[in-house]
């Protein structure tokens, strides 16, 4: 299985953008999918999840801004991010896991995926 990260960039604050994760080498119904970012310095922090396609979870900090969906036919994950702040600025990672439980959604080591990092910059 491999990730693939894309969409990142350079955009003013209150901008929107849209980042998207492509799973390949096996279809990406069942897995769960989960966005995290990294400020320089600190650990991963939980973005978004979609647990097995079916239950979505967000972080508190992009609740009402930040919406996470999945094309299963594109084995495509997506998180759009509207109203983006200057503090939104970090690496973002796409992630995957077959056997993680619900429980363990917003813990990095419990996916066994990765994609490299997108870098998304809010800044005027």
């Amino acid at each position: 299985v491999q990730l693939q990260a894309s969409g990142g960039g350079l955009v003013q604050p209150g901008g929107s953008l849209r980042l998207a994760c492509v799973l390949s080498g096996r279809t990406s119904s069942g897995y769960t999918m989960a966005w995290f970012r990294q400020f320089p310095g600190k650990e991963r922090e939980f973005v978004a999840a979609s647990f097995r396609g079916t239950n979505i979870v967000y972080a508190d900090s992009v609740k009402g801004r930040f919406s996470i969906s999945r094309d299963n036919a594109k084995n495509t994950l997506y998180l759009q991010m509207n109203g983006l702040k200057p503090e939104d600025t970090a690496l973002y990672f796409c992630a995957a896991s077959l056997r993680l439980i619900y429980s363990s959604l917003g813990v990095p080591s419990a996916y066994e995926y990765w994609g490299q990092g997108t870098l998304v910059t809010v800044s005027s």
